[in-house]
């Protein structure tokens, strides 16, 4: 799964229609370039990909008046399902970069908070089982023939594992006390742009 594919597709749902650039210059923003390996050729690269594969359709810009031309794209019908159904398989599935991860937390209030809550808590499962490896690995890795100086890349994985299911565990317990205004508790068109019509 792609963080750019999810984080195109969202930021073109979020203005309703957005040209390269502009999807370009929101997501440099938002630093995705360090934490989603977003490079700028890739999102123009993604906009053109999803319009041939029709997730994805070219509009005019008015907005462009007197300055350069530029194509504008919109989300199609099945962009929008594209969108929720990536959005839900990196709010849940293992990741093992964290690109993915991140990129579905940053649209992750598009979702209701019961979905997310139920995506979460399948991801908290993932990464409890992942730390429990590393802690095993850690403790056991002379044991499994490995260099005693190893033990410390083990020591490294298992404390990232560790703070990533404290992490997760905050997430949950916020957003299970009502922290953030998720899809259906607000004006959600206002705050996530509007889906196809």
């Amino acid at each position: 799964m792609s963080a750019t594919r999810l984080l195109v597709l969202g930021v073109v749902r979020m203005y309703g229609k957005a040209h390269g650039y502009q999807v370009r210059r929101e997501l440099l923003s938002w630093a995705a370039d360090k934490w989603g390996n977003v490079q700028p050729g890739s999102i123009y690269h993604a906009l053109k990909k999803m319009t041939t594969e029709g997730l994805l359709e070219q509009v005019e810009d008015v907005e462009a008046g007197g300055g350069p031309d530029r194509i504008a794209y919109r989300l199609t019908e099945d962009g929008e399902t594209e969108f929720l159904v990536q959005l839900g398989r990196a709010l849940s599935s293992d990741d093992a970069t964290g690109y993915s991860l991140s990129a579905a937390v940053t649209f992750m209030p598009t979702l209701p908070r019961a979905q997310v809550l139920a995506l979460l808590k399948q991801q908290l499962a993932n990464m409890e089982a992942h730390a429990q490896s590393t802690h095993y690995a850690r403790e056991h890795a002379v044991d499994l023939g490995k260099p005693p100086h190893v033990s410390e890349l083990y020591r490294l994985w298992s404390v990232h594992a560790e703070a990533n299911v404290t992490w997760m565990r905050d997430l949950i317990g916020r957003l299970e006390a009502g922290e953030y205004v998720m899809a259906g508790e607000g004006d959600d068109e206002a705050v996530f742009g509007a889906p196809p019509k």
